[in-house]
């Protein structure tokens, strides 16, 4: 059992006057009944900054149409809105209740109140609210509070993965984040999970939300110890780690795409990857010939493999460029055609290969090869 952790709700109201841009998102509360939800409450009673702001309003979120910087999104039958301010982003709902039609279905939503729409969602420590403007006091009516100070996740209802399977994905992502342990009850109701009746984008959007965590691995690892996704490889976890670790320091850090390169490691790598990986080049030339086809991310993926050699590559070679042109070539009587290409291709891997270095030594080789006086490599 965790620890007991030390949250003061009775901060919230300060907390909340901090907010940047509190002053215009409280004009949407003269209008609407309307509340900070779910994960912004969450994160600001464990003291996360920066988290994302979501509000639910009662009514209809038309009436706040005029707002500066307020945007009306239309999301099936509701009005939703979100509100920008410089780079604060503000996501706008209309508070709802669900109901589902069958297990893994899309719920069928309407108005509700704000009572309802926290019932709706998906975990206790996510089913908070705090008003914008009367009564500035925590709504918790499902005990969130309480579980998140003795670090538990705990659903909300007996059929909660039975109505959205997806849900044991996410638990695994909070478990991961914020050091959760699922409570008895719920650790039992995974067994209803049962992820063949949702569709695959809906999976796939939930990995990608897994790629974006600070620690991907330790989600999988409990996907996998939980037993709610067959489909996913064993050896997922080590390898994400690997992928991650590598995406966060010189030479991938900038240049790779971590979401992709982890989203990439979570499934089974291709095989035309593992062959990259078990690759073993005599020279940088054919290093770099075996790279370049590839996306950083694949790149990537084959370096936790165990292909060290692209370290080199993303630091060093592929930034090798000539000094001289096609247009040198047909300045020198070579006519356009292949043969230009094959010069340049000739004068880089000499170059990357340590052979010949300057500009003259460039037009010379790739002069010889475009003319047939030496072959092409």
């Amino acid at each position: 059992m965790p620890g007991s952790r030390e949250i003061d709700p009775a901060r919230l109201p300060e907390l909340v006057g901090a907010l940047p841009g509190i002053e215009t998102i409280r004009e949407i509360a003269e209008r609407l009944p309307a509340y900070l939800v779910g994960g912004a409450v969450r994160d600001l009673l464990l003291g996360i900054e920066g988290a994302d702001l979501d509000v639910a309003v009662e009514g209809d979120a038309e009436a706040l149409a005029d707002i500066p910087g307020f945007e009306l999104e239309r999301e099936g039958l509701f009005l939703t809105g979100r509100l920008e301010l410089g780079e604060l982003k503000v996501d706008i709902a209309q508070a709802r209740a669900e109901v589902y039609p069958r297990p893994g279905a899309l719920p069928e939503v309407h108005p509700a109140s704000i009572g309802d729409d926290l019932r709706r969602r998906d975990f206790t420590v996510n089913a908070m609210a705090f008003p914008l403007r009367a009564q500035e006091q925590l709504i918790d009516p499902h005990g969130g509070l309480e579980d998140l100070r003795s670090g538990l996740l705990r659903v909300l209802h007996e059929r909660s993965f039975v109505d959205d399977p997806t849900r044991a994905l996410r638990a695994a992502r909070y478990a991961a984040r914020f050091g959760l342990e699922l409570d008895p009850g719920t650790e039992k109701l995974l067994a209803d999970a049962d992820l063949s009746t949702v569709s695959d984008d809906r999976i796939q959007n939930e990995l990608q939300r897994t790629a974006a965590e600070e620690d991907p691995a330790r989600v999988l690892r409990l996907i996998l110890d939980w037993g709610v996704m067959p489909s996913l490889d064993p050896a997922a976890p080590d390898r994400v780690a690997e992928v991650a670790r590598l995406a966060s320091a010189p030479p991938w850090a900038g240049w790779v795409d971590r979401r992709l390169a982890v989203m990439l490691a979570i499934v089974r790598p291709l095989p035309q990857i593992r062959e990259l990986a078990e690759a073993t080049p005599e020279r940088p030339s054919e290093g770099v010939r075996r790279a370049e086809p590839w996306d950083p991310a694949q790149l990537l993926v084959a370096r936790a493999l165990g292909a060290e050699w692209l370290d080199r590559y993303a630091e060093e070679l592929r930034h090798v460029r000539l000094e001289i042109t096609g247009d040198d070539l047909i300045a020198e009587g070579i006519p356009e055609g292949p043969a230009i290409g094959e010069g340049l291709q000739a004068a880089r891997s000499g170059k990357l290969d340590g052979e010949i270095s300057g500009r003259e030594e460039e037009l010379r080789i790739a002069l010889a090869v475009a003319r047939g006086e030496i072959p092409e490599d």
